[in-house]
């Protein structure tokens, strides 16, 4: 079993930046996926950023260039890294560990941005 428990989300003006993270535990396996994902409210859940163990990072079109995913092998962490946010940005943003077949979900954290 993997449990993911995200923390960062807050409530920050448009413009702002924000830097959430994801610590992963249990029985951790690699190589892996470890991904950000988001949901606004009355829409489906989308991909925000991927990152494989080795570091090969993956964006939707809408993170490219304002946020950056990273991680730190040894901690078992994820990061996001988001700069000049935008009211559409406003989601609970999720943190995903994927093995093959296997993948598990954090809970989820807040980020709301006003504008």
């Amino acid at each position: 079993q993997v449990q993911l428990v995200e923390s960062g989300g807050d409530l920050v003006q448009a413009g702002g930046s924000l830097r959430l993270s994801c610590v992963v535990s249990g029985r951790i396996f690699r190589p892996n996926t470890m991904g950000w994902y988001r949901q606004a409210p009355g829409k489906q859940r989308e991909l925000v950023a991927t990152i494989l163990s080795g570091g090969s990072t993956n964006y939707a079109d809408s993170a490219k260039g304002r946020f950056t995913i990273s991680r730190d092998n040894a901690k078992n962490t994820v990061y996001l890294q988001m700069n000049s946010l935008k009211p559409e940005d406003t989601a609970v943003y999720s943190c995903n560990y994927r093995y093959y077949s296997a993948t598990y979900w954090g809970q989820g954290t807040q980020v709301t941005v006003s504008s």
